[in-house]
């Protein structure tokens, strides 16, 4: 008899209207994948507390924003907390799963991070630009971005939750994505007004130190990683967001050798998780 594989309930939503790329293919062909290591069952993120029972470990890929349905997120992560049933990420990451405050930590320690504020009498430590980001602490996918201009950074609403970053001529962004902290492929916007126009970027050795900073302060046990930063004008790349709830792939972007040792990579690091306990 066949030895069993592990059953796997994969949350995403197949519909969500993501600009710029199609969630639905991503996760399509990456469950084509990963049904060689597991068997597999793909359902929504509203649905996925009440069918967690019965599955070895749930996988939690292109969801869609947590704000479009909080209610459900918070009785799936019970769900899985009461059942024992492991979450993959795991929800042990300081990025963006904890919302966008650690922008804050991050600058406040020194790291090469775009400056952030979220209170008006530390607007000082920002240095002057001729616009400035506003967004919500809990935001996610652009949703509540907005750029200010100088005078109006007094009367913004600091009470909502909201940060505010100095608008940065950057030259590209560049993301850098990981299975755990192992470096699997970076992908680059040469063009920053098309920034999900990406190709294949070959980071360089201080590239790569850069983006393990990040990985190696997030301290997540198991789950896939996005590091995404941007090239400044003199050449310094800094952090603008740290993805590790359910960052998105872009694995249409990379070659067939590149996804193939991602799913792998991806498969195992799921499997370490169910062997943790």
């Amino acid at each position: 008899m066949p030895e069993s594989k592990p059953r796997v309930l994969y949350v995403t939503d197949l519909a969500y209207p993501a600009k710029g790329r199609r969630y639905c293919d991503e996760d399509i062909a990456l469950t084509a994948r990963l049904r060689e290591h597991f068997a597999l069952a793909l359902c929504h993120p509203r649905d996925a507390a009440a069918l967690l029972e019965g599955f070895d470990a749930a996988v939690v890929r292109n969801s869609g924003p947590v704000l479009g349905y909080q209610e459900e997120y918070e009785a799936f992560r019970h769900a899985s907390r009461i059942s024992g049933v492991p979450v993959y990420n795991t929800p042990d990451g300081r990025g963006d799963m904890a919302g966008k405050g650690y922008l804050l930590t991050l600058f406040d320690e020194g790291l090469p991070v775009i400056p952030t504020v979220d209170r008006a009498e530390d607007l000082r430590r920002l240095p002057e630009a001729e616009a400035y980001i506003v967004k919500p602490k809990l935001g996610a996918d652009s949703l509540g971005l907005r750029t200010v201009a100088p005078g109006e950074l007094a009367d913004l609403p600091y009470e909502e939750g909201i940060l505010v970053q100095p608008k940065i001529p950057f030259r590209y962004e560049v993301s850098f994505y990981f299975v755990d902290d192992a470096f699997q492929y970076a992908l680059y916007a040469p063009d920053p007004e098309r920034r999900w126009e990406l190709v294949p970027y070959e980071p360089t050795a201080a590239d790569l130190e850069f983006a393990r900073r990040f990985v190696a302060w997030n301290g997540l046990a198991f789950g896939i990683q996005r590091v995404d930063a941007c090239r400044a004008p003199d050449g310094a790349l800094l952090l603008v967001e740290l993805e590790d709830l359910n960052p998105y792939l872009s694995l249409d972007r990379v070659d067939e050798e590149t996804r193939e040792r991602f799913a792998t990579a991806m498969a195992a690091s799921v499997r370490g998780m169910l062997a943790a306990g």
